[in-house]
C-alpha cells in the first residue's frame, strides 16, 4: 500500500489494513505485540502480550496489574508497543500512555477466555519467584480443586489496559533500504502525519 494514498488524519485506516494481513498469514499470533515500560529508576524492560481489541480510543491488551509491567505502570503510565511481522517486512510502532479498562469490558474479556486460562490467572502471582515448576503446578491444582465448589470470578488484579496513542509509525522495509517511514501525531483531537528518513 501506497503511504502517499491512505488517510492523513486518521492511523487506524492502515492499521487495520496492515493487521487484517497480518492475520491472514498467521491467524494465531498475528497480534503479538512487545511492549516496553520504565520503572522508577528508569530502567527499561519488554516482553511480548497479545493485542485483543481496539478502537479509536486505543489499544487494550490484558494482565496481571500486579505484575512488574503493572507496578513499572503505575509508577510510570508510559508506554511504547511495536508489531513486527517478518512476511511483509512491516512494523509499527505505537507511543502513549496507559489507563485501565473499565471493570465491565475486563469482566467480558476474562469470562470470554477458556476455564484453564481464568484459573492460571487466578493461580499465577505474575512476576513473582517460586521455589520450583513442581510448587507452580500444586498452586494451580489447588485453585482448580477449589473451583469445582464454587464459580470462577475475575481477581481484581487481572484485567486490560488501554494504550491511549499519542505517536504511530507504519515503517514498511524495501529491497534497498530506503524504507518508508510515515507517522502519524496526535495534537489535540486531531492527527497530523509526517514521513521520516529511513
Amino acid at each position: 500500500m501506497n503511504f502517499q494514498s491512505v488517510p492523513k488524519d486518521n492511523p487506524f485506516f492502515l492499521f487495520q489494513q496492515w493487521l487484517q494481513a497480518a492475520k491472514d498469514s498467521d491467524p494465531v499470533y498475528y497480534c503479538g505485540m512487545n511492549v516496553a515500560t520504565v520503572d522508577a529508576n528508569g530502567f527499561p524492560t519488554t516482553r511480548v502480550v497479545l493485542l485483543k481489541e481496539y478502537d479509536e480510543r486505543g489499544f487494550v491488551f490484558y494482565t496481571n496489574y500486579l505484575s512488574r509491567k503493572g507496578d513499572e505502570l503505575k509508577t510510570n503510565p508510559r508506554i511504547c508497543a511495536n508489531f513486527w511481522w517478518k512476511e511483509f517486512q512491516r512494523q509499527i510502532r505505537i507511543e502513549g500512555k496507559v489507563e485501565k479498562v473499565s471493570d465491565e469490558q475486563s469482566d467480558r474479556y476474562f469470562y470470554s477466555r477458556p476455564e484453564g486460562s481464568q484459573l492460571a490467572a487466578i493461580a499465577s502471582q505474575q512476576s513473582q519467584p517460586i521455589e520450583s515448576l513442581d510448587a507452580l503446578e500444586a498452586q494451580f491444582n489447588r485453585v482448580v480443586d477449589i473451583h469445582k465448589s464454587q464459580p470462577i470470578k475475575r481477581p481484581k488484579h487481572w484485567g486490560g489496559y488501554r494504550i491511549i496513542p499519542e505517536r504511530i509509525e507504519f515503517w514498511q522495509g524495501l529491497d534497498h533500504r530506503l524504507h518508508h517511514r510515515l507517522r502519524y501525531v496526535k495534537t489535540g483531537p486531531d492527527w497530523n502525519t509526517e514521513y521520516l528518513q529511513p
